[in-house]
């Protein structure tokens, strides 16, 4: 079977790329938003074309890096970086320096523009973000159940819930790695996402929300969602910083402000290092006409 992301590569159970494609039931389309293929592949040392899609598809490197190159954009990706690539032929191709494994997920539907969006991306092109470790495990789970029912419509209500899933983890919500995250985590992370990101909550005053000592609730943060509690901030406040730059019209000296970082030198600083373009050029290609969002709205 061709794969469905790359050129001239087969995609089956005994070959280094292995997807499924899912058929969704009348309920699951009146949505207006569900997962349409997922696949992981692993690559050596070379080129690899990438095939035109209709799906916007979240893209990411599990291991190893990538140079992703898309017109006339060459964007550096290691491991746990993500991008969303725009629906549409673009004539892009990875550059893969060493052993390297990727996976995807291709999503569908008349609202997939807006999932995309809500995930911190632009529609036009693709922009380097960095995953939670939330969301990397529930791209593998939705890549597993994919496999595993391509072609059907068995596990429609299962990906679904992953899809959502990954969308709330994006937003701060409390996704643990396995299942839920305890009282005392989902309550530290309830008090960030009501209160924006304005503040910037120590490691001491994190802990003192969990009532838990400092040490054994960094361990516990580690544990449940996967990162240093410092890091997740910083990741919750960047995407918040996006939306309100993208959604809500606000300078960058004022999404700084927002999201606690007064100097707005410091802020585009650390803006540009996790997002990978400045403040100012994120607002510039945002305010870019959305000419691809006919590729989702195929309902196939």
């Amino acid at each position: 079977m061709e794969s469905y992301l790359f050129t001239n590569v087969e995609a089956a159970a005994d070959t280094l790329v292995v997807e499924g494609w899912h058929k969704p039931g009348t309920l699951t389309r009146s949505s207006g938003a569900w997962i349409h293929a997922a696949g992981t592949a692993m690559f050596e040392k070379g080129e690899v074309a990438l095939n035109s899609h209709d799906q916007w598809v979240w893209f990411a490197v599990e291991a190893g890096e990538v140079v992703l190159h898309w017109q006339d954009n060459d964007l550096h990706l290691k491991a746990e970086d993500t991008c969303f690539l725009p629906a549409g032929e673009h004539g892009a191709y990875l550059e893969v320096p060493d052993q390297t494994r990727v996976l995807w997920v291709a999503l569908e539907g008349n609202l997939a523009p807006m999932v995309v969006r809500k995930m911190g991306a632009l529609l036009h092109m693709p922009l380097r973000q960095g995953a939670l470790p939330s969301q990397m495990y529930l791209a593998k789970q939705i890549v597993q159940v994919m496999v595993r029912h391509s072609g059907t419509a068995d596990a429609t209500y299962q990906l679904q819930h992953l899809m959502y899933g990954m969308l709330a983890s994006h937003w701060g919500q409390p996704v643990a790695m396995d299942a839920m995250l305890s009282h005392e985590i989902a309550k530290v992370v309830d008090t960030l996402r009501a209160n924006q990101y304005r503040d910037n909550f120590s490691l001491a005053e994190m802990a003192a929300i969990s009532r838990m000592p400092m040490e054994t609730f960094r361990k516990r943060f580690v544990s449940e969602v996967g990162m240093p509690p410092l890091s997740y901030v910083l990741h919750c406040k960047m995407e918040r910083a996006k939306e309100l730059l993208r959604e809500e019209g606000h300078t960058v000296r004022q999404a700084g402000i927002e999201v606690g970082m007064q100097d707005p030198y410091h802020f585009s600083k650390q803006f540009k290092n996790i997002v990978g373009i400045s403040p100012s050029a994120f607002m510039k290609q945002a305010a870019k006409p959305d000419a691809t969002i006919r590729g989702s709205s195929k309902n196939k």
